[in-house]
């Protein structure tokens, strides 16, 4: 290579690393503008999973595996169990954050995607390492629970699709709105590939599938509620089923 264009790429390389720093304009709202779909992720995500390996998770690999860019968590008849188990990201345990991801299911499958969780002891499997407490998008293949907040180990069904609730502490959850058909919000979900968005932010929990509000839950018992922790996905008692994870990504705002 040339002195000139050595010189040349320097330069190139340092404007790219300068326009990256520069502040986003300010947006400045016109009397048309209207509130608008996002085209693609907004910034600030990052990947969570490598597709290829189980670096910077945690799990009983007799459950869990890395295949072909998915994360996939699998009961067959040999290893049916009796209590339930995670695969746990441990490279964080965020507080104020949004999560995306796909999931898939198997018709009699039933997960959870857990967060501000903490690992806890399993009573009725003592050497189960992976059992957790906390948040819990619920989810399965008969779309009895899709889009429901239950707090595993917890104060159970805290938030249900369709739902505006409070949690108060003195008594079950407070339904404060409802907003949708439990229903009708079910068959958001599909066979094949869903999409997960959630929106946690301080006290109030929003889950989203598919592009659709599921439940909002706001937690106002302050001494139950978690203030950050964990994120960790389900493979649930029951038989044997098969869930997929695949482009699981993160934005923090702590």
């Amino acid at each position: 290579m040339s002195r000139q264009l050595a010189i040349l790429c320097t330069v190139l390389a340092f404007g790219a690393i300068a326009a990256a720093q520069q502040p986003a304009a300010p947006f400045v709202p016109k009397q048309s503008d209207r509130p608008a779909p996002v085209d693609g992720d907004e910034t600030g995500f990052q990947p969570m999973f490598d597709g290829k390996t189980l670096n910077g998770w945690d799990g009983d690999t007799k459950y869990w595996r890395a295949e072909n860019g998915v994360l996939v968590g699998e009961i067959t008849p040999a290893t049916v169990i009796k209590s339930n188990t995670f695969i746990i990201w441990t490279a964080g345990r965020p507080k104020d954050f949004e999560l995306k991801l796909d999931y898939r299911i198997t018709a009699g499958g039933n997960s959870g995607i857990n967060y501000r969780s903490t690992r806890v002891p399993d009573t009725v499997t003592p050497d189960n390492k992976f059992a957790m407490r906390g948040y819990q998008f619920d989810l399965d293949g008969a779309r009895r629970y899709v889009g429901n907040n239950y707090e595993e180990k917890g104060r159970l069904f805290v938030g249900v699709r369709g739902q505006v609730t409070r949690i108060v502490g003195t008594r079950p959850p407070v339904v404060l709105s409802t907003f949708g058909d439990e229903k009708e919000l079910a068959a958001t979900a599909t066979d094949d590939w869903n999409a997960v968005h959630l929106v946690i932010r301080g006290n109030t929990l929003m889950h989203f599938l598919n592009g659709r509000l599921m439940s909002i839950t706001i937690d106002d018992d302050i001494a139950n509620r978690p203030a950050d922790g964990s994120i960790g996905m389900q493979v649930h008692v029951g038989g044997p089923m098969k869930v997929e994870y695949r482009n699981i990504r993160l934005k923090t705002w702590q």
